[in-house]
């Protein structure tokens, strides 16, 4: 198999993974959210009104279920790309540059991972695509075009 016809396929698979990707994104972030407002998955919940770790468990749980459905998910995306960078620079930062060294990869990590999902749309399985048919977080420009031989 020629790497054209590899990269056709796999381009072809894009808003499957795009989609797969978003629904785990969201799961994980659902499930820090959870922890945070409601103590579970063996974490301590957070006092209700306690600056910022409540309200951002909030946030979490609300955009990661919004994320994980595909439902206004660019909207909740790039809420949950700035919530985490402001965790990262509030929270992070002050003990290391890395996030290796100040305990900050997951919020790094989340924070890109949403940030290409607000520029990538939900991809498929997402309920707004089933509602809106048409979307599937891959614009029809940026889709392959078939080669055209010469003489036809």
């Amino acid at each position: 198999m020629s790497t054209a016809r590899i990269s056709d396929r796999l381009t072809s698979r894009q808003p499957l993974v795009l989609g797969l990707f978003r629904m785990v994104l969201g799961l994980l972030f659902t499930s820090e959210g959870a922890a945070t407002v409601f103590g579970v998955l063996d974490r301590t919940a957070s006092p209700v009104g306690d600056w910022p770790f409540w309200y951002a468990g909030v946030i979490e749980l609300t955009c990661g279920v919004l994320i994980l459905l595909g439902v206004t998910t660019r909207s909740a995306a790039f809420v949950s790309s700035g919530i985490m960078a402001f965790a990262y620079f509030t929270e992070h930062q002050k003990d290391g540059l890395f996030p290796l060294q100040n305990g900050g990869l997951a919020p790094a990590l989340f924070c890109w991972g949403f940030l290409l999902i607000v520029f990538f749309g939900p991809g498929a399985l997402s309920l707004s695509g089933l509602v809106d048919r048409g979307e599937t977080g891959v614009r029809p420009s940026a889709r392959p075009k078939p080669e055209q031989r010469v003489g036809e």
